[in-house]
């Protein structure tokens, strides 16, 4: 993994690879780190993969605020300017839809894609799906994701849903504290399944905010799996070319705040 604070200017044929930013209006630091990252990398690449938990919480497309409409604002300069943007939703930015990518040019992918990486067969997604050992958390979101429920919550007063999101990220909150990091991690089998069904040898994905490169083998077959790191503390970036992966850093311009420091593992 790179230490490398500043971000190349050269990116000639290069695909960026971002998740679990968890932008919020609090953390300024982060925002300045993501808003310098669009306009001094992002802009010169082949194409950006956002793998989901973009937003601390994304309570709806039909959010009033500046600070999203700032970050709609990046998306659409971005995409106008002709670097491509897709789009995995996270466990926190599932109600991301159709009107976000209408107003800002980003297209939405399924919750698993492959894609063509400079010519290697490649699964992305958020990496939730696959933490199989957190019953719990995969009965909260199948429920989350049944199409009628959020029809329901989506025409709710936006001030409802608001108030609604605040109680369920307190109860998420405690929730974790108790539970074990392993259970919140990814199932081996259940990654050896995927790639093996998708007939793929990489997976790029975030969630479990353990930043790093696996290597594995299974029935004499080599596989990698890439981990993209969470923004709570500096920039993560994996910047991929024809010839190589690089997962790197992006300091923040300031120390994180004390209480930046203390948030949770998600």
């Amino acid at each position: 993994m790179s230490g490398r604070g500043n971000p190349p200017f050269d990116l000639t044929m290069t695909t960026l690879f971002i998740s679990d930013l968890h932008l919020s209006p609090l953390q300024p630091q982060t925002t300045d780190c993501f808003v310098n990252f669009m306009r001094e990398e992002a802009i010169h690449a082949d194409a950006l993969y956002v793998l989901g938990d973009l937003f601390e919480f994304w309570i709806g497309d039909d959010d009033p605020s500046e600070f999203a409409a700032q970050i709609k604002s990046e998306f659409l300069s971005l995409t106008q300017r002709g670097t491509p943007c897709y789009f995995i939703q996270g466990n926190r930015d599932f109600l991301l839809n159709k009107r976000f990518c209408q107003e800002t040019g980003v297209t939405l992918l399924p919750e698993h894609t492959v894609i063509d990486l400079y010519g290697r067969k490649t699964v992305i997604l958020h990496g939730d799906t696959l933490c199989t050992q957190d019953t719990k958390y995969q009965s909260f979101r199948a429920k989350v994701h049944m199409p009628w429920l959020q029809w329901l919550f989506n025409r709710l007063p936006f001030f409802t849903r608001r108030c609604i999101v605040s109680k369920i990220q307190g109860d998420i909150r405690e929730v974790k504290a108790t539970k074990s990091l392993d259970i919140m991690d990814v199932t081996q089998s259940e990654v050896e399944a995927l790639m093996t069904s998708e007939g793929v040898d990489l997976m790029i994905h975030g969630h479990t905010h353990r930043p790093n490169v696996h290597h594995f083998s299974v029935d004499d077959k080599k596989y990698t799996r890439i981990v993209l790191g969470d923004w709570y503390h500096q920039g993560s970036v994996l910047v991929c070319s024809p010839d190589s992966n690089s997962l790197e850093v992006r300091r923040f311009a300031q120390s994180m705040t004390q209480a930046a420091e203390n948030r949770p593992y998600d």
